[in-house]
């Protein structure tokens, strides 16, 4: 502590703050491999609060230190035991400490602790050993010791003692026992290998119970302290009297005549002994002697009683007599002897034996008939018709039982096994004899049928239908194939795998060999493929192998991954123009919208709305058709142009959806009309094939009509243009081919000019086709026109 102090001195004195910051990590380094531990000791059941050291005073620190560097003492362990005064730098204890409780059963008691400083970081350890008081005394587990010797003890018997326990350790634990003077017993002290001591009594003069019965002794155990402590027990000696007597039976033989059928727990004979002595050596306790291990099985003695019962089954064949001894032992281990004779009488109780020679574990289930499956012999210890035996099956098995010889008889198969059918037998053969009453005996024969891999798998369906939804990811488990096998083992091991079919690629699908899980490799597409199959073998481990086949038939569900795709007006084009004239009424047919979604069921299921438009009230769309139309009569304040943005949603979640947004020039003449749709689009290619076979349908039906309809005005109107087709200007065809691929096939106009013409002279005229005969109904989606051949005749008119 002096050299930190001196090391941040020099520091400060020579200004320079990176070398005071140097010498003070050298500092701490040299104070922390060279610091010792702090020391202490105190005496256990100090108060509270007692002086343990002057921490400042040890570590040479300035008291303005410790409040300044924050010191403090933490001890190991949950609970702290110490204070330190920042103050006056003593170290307290801040409760009792009691040595017992707070190292049991330890010789050694040492508390560490740590002092933290801040401002730098530095930590001191020390340590307080606790020394211990002489404040336990000696104890006894029992207060009364009893202890029951015999009078024909002969001194110098040593019986030993419980030891006493004392809490304290060294000097002020367990040093010496002491027991009070008496004429017949000393105690001796001995130490154990561990260092424990133990005591002995020890006779030192011979025991009579006549003369003095029990004997009151004190044993006074002493530790080493100063002043020392002590613990006193009572020894009570019972003085046991002497075996004098042996037991004397009643008779010398007992002689019993007993049945061979003789049910068990029958009495055969009770013997008794009596012994006049008292207390244990008067009590009696027999037990067979010189008695052969087979009389044991067959007859139970009661110790206690002396009752003989039957505990066997006695048999006249074995043995026509038994001989027992019987021991009647005291207390003192002094005994008497008796013979007990049985003799057996003869009765026909004995039933047949069966006895199994051979037995095969298992057999194929491909076995022949009269195959041998266990070799068992039959015996009757009876003699005559008693000891003739006959033997069966019991139940109707595929087995029979052909005799051989010498009581021996063969268990044969005679049919066919079938291991998937029954896999196991359990063989009951039952030997009757034929005494007068019929004795028998039955024997369980197990027999075991091993396999033959003699069944194939079998799908648990012929044709397995899984579905996925496309856009799946990787390795995504979709099902499973079982397959079972009648067969045992490895015959019923059952691997899956795909039958690869040549020319064909390889399939989206993987099926797991060990479980037949089904997996999808890759994502699939429900536009690119709907459904596809594949074929699915289940082979055994048999060997050779068989093997079953089903078909796996996957059906890709679809998922609403298109948006609706726009055909009409095109997608190329950012607005369609329409022409609506200024008395169009109230359902008047602009355009139609067509749309289709590469999608299936609800996902394709298309609606259409108006999104947006100049004037919403004006226009509406049909909700399942698309077709735009007006949804009240144009009138005069109806801005010219209108812009319409139509919204295609299809059905699915989430929907997606497209956007068509149509121009529509409301006009009063074909001119003007003309000059608003161009200004507002730019011309267009054709929409493609589509807008062809639209055109060229609409050229044919209208050539039909203006063929039947009005031939000769056709002619006239051909002929008046044919004549002034070199002074005719030359206009765009946007317009009419526009109109006529964006409006219904019942509406077309036809515009002659005469030379000179210019815009003020342009007319915009009503429909003339299709104009039908009286009586010709339109065609479907086509509206009547009110325009007949007047109208014809004033076109010609205007032509001219």
């Amino acid at each position: 502590g002096w050299l930190f102090w001196r090391v941040m001195a020099c520091g400060r004195r020579s200004g320079d703050r990176k070398r005071q910051v140097i010498l003070f990590i050298l500092c701490v380094c040299v104070c922390q491999s060279g610091a010792e531990t702090l020391r202490y000791s105190v005496p256990e059941e100090m108060e509270r609060d007692s002086f343990v050291a002057n921490i400042a005073k040890d570590l040479g620190v300035p008291l303005s230190q410790l409040a300044a560097r924050k010191a403090r003492v933490v001890s190991e362990g949950n609970e702290q035991l110490f204070r330190l005064n920042q103050n006056t730098g003593v170290l307290t204890a801040k409760e009792s400490l009691d040595r017992e409780e707070i190292c049991p059963q330890s010789d050694t008691c040492t508390l560490v602790f740590k002092i933290f400083f801040e401002n730098p970081l530095q930590l001191i350890r020390g340590e307080v050993e606790i020394r211990d008081v002489n404040d336990n005394s000696p104890v006894f587990p029992e207060k009364e010791i009893i202890l029951k010797i015999l009078e024909t003890a002969s001194p110098g018997s040593r019986f030993p003692l419980e030891s006493a326990q004392d809490k304290d350790v060294g000097i002020n634990g367990l040093q010496n026992y002491s027991l009070a003077p008496n004429p017949h017993f000393s105690l001796a002290i001995g130490t154990a290998k561990d260092g424990v001591k133990y005591l002995e009594l020890v006779l030192q003069r011979q025991l009579d119970r006549e003369e003095q019965g029990e004997l009151n002794l004190l044993l006074t155990a002493t530790d080493g302290g100063s002043p020392p402590r002590s613990g006193t027990a009572q020894v009570r000696i019972v003085v046991v009297d002497a075996n004098d007597n042996i037991p004397v039976f009643e008779r010398e033989t007992y002689e019993v005549r007993l049945a061979e059928n003789s049910p068990l727990e029958q009495l055969v004979v009770r013997v008794a002994a009596a012994d006049p002595d008292e207390g244990s050596y008067g009590e009696v306790r027999y037990a067979f002697t010189q008695t052969s291990e087979r009389s044991r099985q067959l007859f139970q003695l009661n110790p206690t009683t002396g009752e003989i019962r039957v505990a066997g089954k006695l048999d006249f064949e074995e043995a026509k007599s038994h001989k027992m001894v019987v021991k009647a032992t005291d207390g003192g281990e002094l005994s008497g002897h008796c013979k007990v004779q049985v003799e057996v009488l003869d009765v026909n109780d004995n039933a047949p034996e069966i006895a199994l020679t051979s037995l095969s574990a298992s057999i194929p289930e491909d076995a022949p008939p009269r195959t041998v499956v266990a070799l068992f012999s039959v015996r009757d210890r009876d003699s005559g018709d008693n000891g003739r035996t006959e033997c069966s099956i019991d139940g109707d098995l595929p087995f029979s039982l052909t005799p051989t010889f010498d009581n021996y008889y063969e268990l044969r198969t005679n049919a066919a096994l079938d291991r998937e059918r029954m896999a196991e037998y359990n063989i009951t053969i039952i030997a009757t004899d034929w005494g007068r009453t019929r004795l028998s005996s039955q024997e369980s024969i197990f027999v075991q049928i091993s396999d033959v891999n003699d069944n194939p798998p079998e799908f648990t369906q012929e044709i397995y239908t899984m579905s996925v939804t496309e856009n799946n990811s990787p390795m995504l488990r979709i099902g499973s194939m079982k397959a079972t096998d009648a067969d045992a083992g490895i015959n019923a091991r059952v691997n899956y795998a795909l039958v690869r079919q040549e020319g064909k690629e390889q399939p989206e699908v993987s099926v797991n060999a060990e479980n037949g899980d089904v997996y999808i490799l890759r994502p699939l597409d429900y536009e690119k493929v709907r459904s596809f199959e594949v074929t699915v073998r289940a082979a055994d481990g048999g060997s050779p192998p068989l093997s079953a086949q089903a078909v796996l038939r996957i059906v890709v569900r679809d998922e609403n991954d298109n948006a609706p795709v726009l055909l009409h007006p095109g997608p190329e084009s950012s607005a369609a123009g329409e022409l609506v004239p200024r008395w169009a009424p109230s359902g008047y047919l602009v355009a139609k919208v067509v749309a289709v979604d590469a999608d299936a069921g609800q996902n394709a299921w298309l609606s259409y709305e108006l999104a947006k438009a100049t004037e919403p009230g004006l226009f509406r769309v049909g909700l399942h058709s698309g077709e735009v139309c007006t949804a009240r009569a144009v009138t005069e304040r109806d801005a010219a142009r209108q812009r319409l943005i139509v919204l295609v949603r299809d059905r699915g979640q989430p929907s997606r959806s497209a956007t068509a947004t149509l121009a529509v020039a409301l006009v009063d003449g074909f001119s003007e009309a003309h000059l608003r749709v161009s200004e507002e689009a730019p011309a267009a290619e054709p929409d493609g094939p589509l807008t062809l076979y639209l055109i060229a349908s609409l050229v044919c039906v209208s050539a039909l009509f203006l063929a039947t309809a009005v031939a000769a005005l056709v002619v006239k109107v051909r002929r008046a243009r044919r004549s002034e087709a070199d002074t005719l200007p030359t206009f765009p065809t946007t317009a009419t081919e526009s109109s006529a691929g964006s409006l219904p096939r019942s509406y077309l106009y036809d515009v002659c000019f005469a030379a000179g013409t210019v815009n003020s002279e342009f007319r915009f005229l009503r429909p003339l086709f299709p104009c039908f005969p009286a009586g010709l109904p339109p065609g479907p989606g086509e509206q009547r026109s009110s325009v007949c051949s007047q109208d014809a005749a004033n076109l010609g008119a205007e032509g001219d």
